[in-house]
């Protein structure tokens, strides 16, 4: 018996059952979405996938019309724009989650195009390529339900009789004719091998934490009746099983691991390395005149670079990104400090923030800190538990996989200060008028924890430090030489790239 056998019965509900049981539903679906949005510490996410002509688009529209359409966000994928080909092509999904307290509702999400093109390919790799993007898929659905989303996945089934016939059924119908194109089709010639495919990937991207729903899109009422009622079945008992997370405090870490006694890490850098002024002015010129013509270079076109800033407090990541910018035309560049997470962006998966972030085709991103916030300040400070940020390591890994997959070039500098050297440069900002901003009763509390951040850093750079995405490590005492050395890594990096 195959997987959608079962989706092929042919259920029916009459008009009037259907009319008596939507007054209960439209009712109980409006409760819970209210409900969802007052709990406000989890998203709903559903994907609705299927055959044309199975009703994906109508049942979608009766949700939007029997709950509050202001509290959904419904998003359709067509092909790809030039703008979303310049970028890995999961970008345009993350712009697309809905925040906690809301419903997304996906129509050609991550799982139309694997399967349409396996379906449509008679390439050899056909299956490799199939196989890599669900392996894709699977962690970044398990991400999403670490970080509390819901994830509904519907497929809409019929035979394929059942297909030509709603397909016939619907363009002899003048009103309804447009909505069936030769793209359809298409697809319909390729059905036996548009099924095989789905129901492959089904299969393999079936989990606890993401099941798929199958859906008999042949009769209109059942269909709808279904995907309501199973909708509020999971809200609810989402709603009923959650974990409190308001105001939850989460213990902060004391005890230094005994990562800190690792050999290797910041332990191998020379704090001594210095410039003289003359040298600095000599090799700084070079170096920015270099990056200046790879920026210009006709390869790097097609390419962009993403560069990371992280460091100690004090360590001078703000002067060097401005000598790296400095060598770059404005119109190609954008820099991203961050801070804390907005409200805004605590509503959203950790990752959603740097996603929006990414360059095109071009561009020079410069992340002044980033995403190893979450395995460093949070988890120091407590600000998530140690599975979220035991966790990130492999999430933070993929996700620098997908930018260089797509052509970016990821280049990563920790720059190290010394203690004396971070107390000295405290102190100056606290006697120089014009500095007084940079230090902060945080900057005082982070430096009592170093132990910790320096644990935590060593983790970092050994888990994190991939061959196509490595740490380069600045010592960063002598701010000159670590401008530099910056710039020179850079360099190197985007011309090994092209």
């Amino acid at each position: 018996m195959g997987l959608f056998d079962a989706a092929e019965r042919g259920q029916t509900v009459n008009d009037a059952i259907y009319e008596k049981r939507v007054k209960i539903l439209r009712s109980d679906l409006l409760d819970a979405q209210y409900d969802l949005k007052e709990a406000g510490d989890f998203s709903v996410l559903v994907l609705v996938n299927g055959l044309d002509g199975a009703g994906k688009g109508e049942t979608v529209n009766l949700l939007n019309a029997w709950m509050d359409p202001r509290h959904i966000q419904t998003h359709a994928f067509p092909p790809p724009n030039e703008q979303e080909q310049e970028r890995p092509p999961m970008w345009r999904f993350w712009k697309a989650l809905p925040p906690k307290g809301r419903i997304g509702i996906l129509f050609g999400n991550w799982y139309s195009d694997p399967v349409v093109t396996h379906a449509n390919s008679k390439s050899k790799q056909r299956h490799t390529k199939l196989d890599a993007r669900i392996a894709d898929i699977l962690r970044f659905e398990k991400m999403l339900a670490d970080e509390g989303v819901l994830l509904i996945k519907y497929w809409f089934h019929l035979s394929k009789e059942g297909q030509e016939k709603r397909l016939q059924k619907l363009e002899a119908n003048p009103r309804t004719a447009w909505r069936v194109t030769k793209h359809d089709w298409k697809l319909y010639k390729h059905y036996d091998d548009y099924v095989a495919t789905a129901e492959k990937v089904l299969v393999d991207t079936s989990r606890g934490h993401a099941p798929w729903t199958l859906i008999d899109g042949s009769d209109e009422n059942w269909r709808s009746l279904a995907v309501g009622e199973h909708l509020l079945e999971q809200i609810k008992k989402r709603l009923a099983t959650r974990r409190p997370t308001k105001n939850k405090s989460v213990a902060k870490s004391e005890k230094v691991p005994k990562s800190a006694e690792k050999p290797g890490g910041l332990a191998t850098l020379d704090m001594s390395a210095s410039l003289g002024d003359k040298k600095y002015a000599r090799e700084l010129e070079k170096w920015q005149g270099e990056l200046n013509l790879l920026s210009r270079h006709p390869k790097f076109r097609e390419r962009s670079s993403v560069l990371v800033f992280e460091g100690m407090d004090a360590a001078g990541k703000g002067g060097t990104i401005r000598r790296v910018t400095a060598a770059l035309d404005a119109r190609h560049y954008y820099t991203i400090p961050i801070a804390a997470p907005s409200e805004e962006e605590r509503a959203q998966p950790y990752l959603w923030r740097f996603w929006r972030c990414i360059p095109g085709h071009g561009q020079f991103a410069v992340f002044d800190r980033s995403w190893y916030g979450r395995v460093l300040v949070e988890r120091v400070e407590g600000f998530c538990s140690e599975a979220d940020w035991q966790r990130a390591y492999g999430e933070i890994n993929d996700f620098e996989r997908q930018l260089i997959d797509h052509g970016a070039i990821v280049s990563k500098f920790w720059l190290s200060v010394s203690p004396n050297e971070q107390l000295q440069r405290f102190h100056e900002r606290e006697h120089t008028r014009f500095k007084r901003f940079k230090i902060t009763p945080d900057d005082w509390r982070n430096r009592a924890r170093w132990p910790l951040y320096e644990a935590a850093v060593n983790d970092m750079i050994e888990l994190t430090g991939t061959a196509q995405a490595p740490w380069k490590l600045i010592a960063a005492d002598d701010k000159q030489y670590a401008r530099v050395e910056v710039l020179k890594t850079l360099c190197q990096r985007i011309e090994e790239a092209l």
